[in-house]
């Protein structure tokens, strides 16, 4: 035990220093990978009104890169994490299973963005800090390796006080640039999709589908048939002039794309 004390506290000890500089994600990373083996990892700042801003990225290929890159441009809106760090005010450590909504692997989300990020398994840290901004630190295994064991969990959380008070003392004061504002357009646009075609219960069903929930998990929120569920699905699709969920994800992430001079309401009017 003396051992591993001394251990993390020479890793602590690297990372102090580096508060405030342009070195601090990676000293941090560093040092939560010498203590848990870990494949990649993402540091992703969040600020109400402005888009998110990678600050760390250790992904190998540049095919990764690019996932990253779309992630940042809307398709985190998605992304079970985000959501929780968005509706709650609770900082902590969480694995995807737990955030994620039943059916996530077989959600259109996972398959034309998740499973392109090759992760197996995936924890995160989401740290809240003053003036309604939040970090998560991602933590991926990748298909080879599979999950992160128990103990590496169960060690994670034991530090998840540290990485939350060096992150606040980070993070709190960064300020950020004017130039990278997007005033809740892209939340708005989320909330929004399809309204102006569809009618409310469609305009559920479809918002719902998008965050990631299967017929069954819908049907139960809704408190309807899963047969209902499917006829919405269905005259949704319609009016939309798409055929699958996937057609339904791309025409989301496209509608984002056009929001140049998006005033509010549904994006998909300024992008049909």
């Amino acid at each position: 035990m003396s051992k591993q004390l001394s251990e993390f506290s020479h890793k602590l000890a690297s990372v102090l220093p580096q508060i405030g500089t342009e070195q601090f994600a990676q000293a941090l990373i560093t040092m939560i990978k010498d203590l848990v083996p870990t494949d990649n990892a993402v540091i992703i700042h969040y600020v109400r009104g402005q888009k998110p801003t990678l600050q760390y990225n250790d992904y190998p290929s540049a095919d990764r890169r690019t996932v990253i890159q779309k992630f940042i441009q809307g398709a985190f809106l998605l992304d079970p994490f985000y959501r929780h760090g968005k509706n709650t005010n609770t900082s902590g450590l969480y694995r995807l299973d737990d955030l994620a909504p039943e059916g996530f692997h077989e959600t259109e989300y996972y398959r034309s963005y998740f499973k392109h990020t090759e992760l197996k398994d995936e924890v995160g840290y989401i740290v809240h800090l003053n003036g309604n901004q939040f970090i998560n630190i991602s933590l991926g295994q990748q298909k080879e390796i599979g999950d992160f064991k128990l103990a590496h969990i169960a060690l994670l959380k034991d530090i998840t006080p540290l990485i939350e008070q060096i992150c606040k003392l980070h993070f709190t004061d960064t300020e950020k640039s004017t130039d990278n504002q997007l005033p809740d357009q892209l939340e708005s646009a989320l909330n929004h999709f399809g309204t102006a075609y569809l009618t409310d219960r469609e305009s559920q069903v479809v918002q719902l589908f998008l965050h990631g929930h299967s017929t069954k998990s819908i049907a139960e929120r809704l408190g309807i048939s899963p047969e209902t569920v499917k006829l919405h699905r269905k005259n949704s699709y319609a009016k939309l002039d798409i055929s699958s969920q996937a057609e339904l994800f791309h025409l989301f992430i496209d509608s984002l794309a056009s929001l140049n001079n998006y005033t509010g309401g549904d994006p998909l009017v300024g992008y049909l």
